[in-house]
């Protein structure tokens, strides 16, 4: 809506920018403060917080890239020249290749890679919802046409601009702030790890979802024969199955031990 917050020069301070720097600062600072009071290892946060930016940005890129590729071929600069590099993403691909770099960290650090991703999702939804706003901001992941009163109309040089569109980035923000809250309230009774992260993927698949129906900015499709789905909608319909059926499996019972095996204990106690 108004992305250019202060111009020195050739210098411009967007508004995108300042939000997801702003989410950062705020998320990271919650994050360790709930860190030292659950007595979490405030180092291993600080670094899975700097390596999940730097994969998300390279992540959401890349996909970005992948969806553009028609694009790529026929108006390179616009994908991934200066300064436009450092806009258009796919937020799938953040999360995708942030996890992946987390569980390789974990790997190497020899820690349990869900115990943290859950104890940090919540405020990477924050995060995102505030990348939300700084799209709102930008003008970017624009709604469709609409007549309701929820509309809002971007001014020029914005896509749409004059048109009233559903405000869908703050659809998606609202939704990611409230992703945030459900996981740190489910967070005070779970005690198996594995659940938070998977809630997490099954609420944002379900969001996402919704929410692309209401856009209407370009950001690639998928031709299904019986209707089109968005890059983001065909990814959303692959990993939702896949998160529930990690739900049940981390909540399975365990087995029951068998006569035999409880009379094997007893005979070791005595």
């Amino acid at each position: 809506m108004h992305n250019d917050l202060l111009t020195i020069g050739k210098f411009t301070l967007h508004g995108y920018s300042v939000m997801i720097a702003l989410g950062f600062i705020i998320a990271m600072g919650l994050c360790l403060l709930r860190a030292k009071k659950k007595n979490v290892d405030q180092d291993v946060i600080t670094d899975l917080g700097l390596i999940g930016v730097v994969a998300g940005f390279l992540g959401a890129k890349i996909l970005y890239i992948i969806v553009s590729y028609k694009e790529l071929f026929t108006h390179p600069k616009n994908v991934i020249g200066f300064p436009e590099i450092f806009s258009g993403f796919v937020a799938y691909g953040g999360i995708i290749f942030g996890f992946g770099a987390i569980f390789v960290y974990a790997k190497i650090k020899k820690i349990n890679a869900l115990e943290y991703i859950d104890f940090i999702i919540p405020f990477i939804a924050m995060v995102q919802g505030f990348g939300r706003v700084g799209c709102f901001l930008a003008g970017c992941c624009y709604g469709g046409p609409t007549d309701s009163f929820l509309g809002v109309t971007f001014p020029s040089p914005h896509a749409m601009a004059g048109i009233k569109v559903w405000p869908t980035q703050l659809f998606s923000a609202a939704g990611d702030f409230a992703i945030c809250g459900i996981l740190l309230l489910f967070s005070m009774k779970n005690k198996k790890n594995g659940n938070i992260s998977v809630l997490y993927v099954i609420l944002y698949a379900i969001g996402r979802f919704i929410v692309e129906f209401f856009r209407a900015d370009p950001r690639g499709a998928l031709n299904l024969g019986s209707g089109t789905l968005s890059t983001s909608q065909f990814i959303s319909l692959l990993v939702l199955p896949v998160a529930i059926g990690a739900a049940v499996i981390i909540n399975l019972p365990k087995e029951s031990k068998t006569k035999e095996e409880v009379k094997e204990d007893e005979e070791k106690q005595e």
